[in-house]
């Protein structure tokens, strides 16, 4: 699973998470629980205090690229979207990368061709 984002440990459980700027924080699960409510069919969400929330970190995946590192960012039928972590421009420019922004190069990579998957926690 691709993981890009926040997760809060709530009474002994992992949730992914949204923290808000008035100290509360938007806990999401994909099945029904107690106490959440339906945004949409397969998202629920429940808003605690971040009082109450025991872990709050950012997990990111990451992987490695024809010798480089990438974040993967996204997914779709055997592709992954993948942000390179190196930057330095003429490697991503060797690379064959889309410029996105001033420092920010992406590109779509045959699942595949991804080596070293693994998880990141900021």
């Amino acid at each position: 699973m691709i993981r890009d984002g926040y997760l809060a440990r709530w009474l002994g459980r992992e949730f992914e998470a949204s923290p808000g700027a008035d100290g509360e924080i938007r806990l999401y699960t994909p099945e029904p629980t107690d106490g959440f409510e339906e945004l949409r069919p397969g998202r629920y969400r429940r808003i605690v205090p971040g009082s109450e929330v025991e872990e709050l970190r950012y997990v990111r995946t990451t992987c490695a690229w024809r010798g480089e590192r990438f974040v993967i960012v996204g997914e779709h039928e055997g592709w992954l979207r993948v942000e390179y972590a190196g930057g330095l421009a003429p490697v991503a420019e060797r690379l064959g990368l889309d410029r996105i922004d001033h420092g920010v190069w992406q590109t779509w990579a045959p699942q595949a061709e991804i080596e070293d998957v693994r998880e990141e926690f900021i």
